[in-house]
């Protein structure tokens, strides 16, 4: 941690670039929202909510354009063990998350009984600020936020995965909203059904209790925004039924979903359904606002299930090594399942429910490596994946002196760019093809990342050469390649 890091965390009423007298006051009924929290005046009313029942906000860092990122922690009593962090707005276009989250903190400070003595809650937001300001999906160089968390190269993402390491939350919830009434779904004088749609994490390699945990949050949504008037269908994307395949959310570990995930607790996405057709998207944003906080709230008020979501999170954190690594899963619809797709026709407002066989409903594994030792990086690569591994909270050792290993060797073949229409799999596939292994020798200056303890699966998931996904489908990742497409880490067997 550098001093200014340090400094920021520790005094933040004077650094937070406003007067702490200032006040800004969100409309009192969230669901007449028809214009979002400016970043200006979230700035304001932050400034206001410090200090208030036990309420802290402070600066965890600043984006690509020098504005701050600001993280508020609120808390009763004095031991909470119950840790929650929720975020919104990584893309600065898909506005109600954060609104959801700032109602959420209003209201807490004015009832403090609101949140329950045993939940310790972080909230960032809004984690793009350059974009909100711009009104583009993307950061303030370019980067589009939620596929930046294996590499970890933009300040935003860096400034989350901080906290997430800090706070090691039990359950994580990141904020999106989707485009209601795309020009696809309008040719078919459709639009999207659900007002507001989740999912739980989801790759293979995660512990199975964790992820059947969190899939029950997603399942038991449904009848209490039904009950605020609300329509629900868990998260999808894909083509539109009945022809064209649909599935639940990507399961690598680039989006923070699953890369929350990989520190071992419950996660989830939400995201609400907007209309930008009409050219006012926020002409019913107090509806999401008011979606948003039913799900919200009910991550806060338990629903019964604190007590097994803790258990299940620490008994995962201290899951043994296992056995295989996946590196190629999809998603896929065993048996041929038949599912209803709900669509909402425009010329008559009614619900369709359209049979359809391609929507996938499972997470399949097509390929496998054996878990190695650790990882061994070469002396050239080390600085880069020094940088990396202190990013992500994974432990390394840096060799002063030669070590003799078993290692295999893996060689990239080529990078798949263009998105496959067989598998409905997008770009940057890397296909690698690995050596028998052999005894080699690590010169010093090599990086040693062993697979143990908590951090062993973010090591597997970020640094395994083998991945379809990997690290080389990345050009800062792919430049350090030697001849004939050696990759600079070594699977280490023995």
């Amino acid at each position: 941690m550098t001093p200014r890091s340090l400094a920021l965390r520790l005094f933040p009423v004077a650094l937070l670039g406003f007067a702490t007298a200032a006040r800004a006051q969100l409309p009192l009924d969230h669901r007449s929202l028809t214009a979002t929290t400016s970043y200006a005046a979230m700035q304001t009313f932050l400034a206001g909510l410090h200090g208030k029942a036990g309420i802290e906000v402070s600066v965890e860092g600043t984006t690509r354009q020098g504005r701050a990122l600001y993280l508020v922690h609120a808390r009763r009593g004095g031991s909470p063990n119950f840790r929650i962090l929720m975020f919104a707005q990584q893309h600065g276009d898909e506005v109600s998350g954060k609104d959801a989250l700032l109602y959420l903190l209003r209201d807490v400070a004015a009832r403090p009984q609101t949140l329950p003595e045993d939940v310790d809650l972080w909230v960032m937001p809004m984690l793009n600020p350059d974009g909100a300001e711009a009104f583009t999906r993307r950061n303030g160089g370019g980067a589009d936020l939620n596929r930046d968390h294996m590499t970890l190269e933009q300040p935003e993402t860096q400034a989350l995965h901080r906290v997430a390491r800090r706070v090691r939350p039990h359950l994580a919830v990141d904020c999106h909203e989707f485009t209601r009434d795309s020009e696809e779904r309008r040719a078919r004088g459709w639009m999207a059904w659900p007002d507001i749609t989740m999912d739980g994490l989801n790759n293979p390699f995660f512990d199975p209790r964790v992820v059947a945990a969190a899939q029950r949050w997603v399942d038991d949504a449904a009848a209490p925004l039904a009950r605020a008037g609300h329509t629900y269908f868990r998260y999808t994307v894909g083509g539109l039924p009945p022809d064209e395949e649909q599935r639940h959310s990507a399961p690598d570990v680039d989006g923070a979903l699953n890369a929350l995930g990989m520190y071992g607790g419950l996660s989830f996405i939400i995201e609400a359904a907007v209309k930008r057709a009409e050219g006012v998207p926020q002409a019913d944003l107090g509806k999401r606002v008011d979606a948003y906080l039913v799900l919200l709230r009910r991550f806060l008020q338990d629903a019964g299930r604190r007590r097994e979501d803790l258990a299940v999170v620490e008994a995962a954190r201290k899951r043994p090594v296992a056995p295989f690594i996946p590196t190629n899963y999809l998603w896929v619809n065993p048996g041929m399942r038949i599912s209803e797709f709900p669509v909402l026709e425009l010329a008559t407002g009614r619900v369709v429910r359209i049979p359809t066989a391609n929507l996938m409903t499972t997470v399949a594994v097509k390929s496998a490596v054996p878990t190695p030792l650790g990882y061994a990086v070469e002396p050239a690569a080390a600085p880069l994946f020094a940088a990396l591994c202190e990013r992500h909270g994974i432990p390394f050792e840096r060799l002063d002196a030669p070590r003799p290993i078993r290692a295999e060797m893996c060689t990239l073949l080529r990078v798949e760019e263009e998105f496959d229409e067989t598998y409905a799999r997008y770009g940057g596939r890397t296909i690698v093809r690995r050596q028998p292994a052999a005894a080699r020798e690590l010169p010093a200056g090599s990086l040693w990342v062993p697979l143990a303890g908590e951090a062993w699966v973010r090591a597997a998931l970020i640094l395994e050469p083998a991945a379809l996904y990997s690290l080389y489908q990345y050009p800062s990742f792919r430049a350090l390649l030697g001849p004939e497409g050696a990759i600079p880490v070594l699977r280490v067997v023995n």
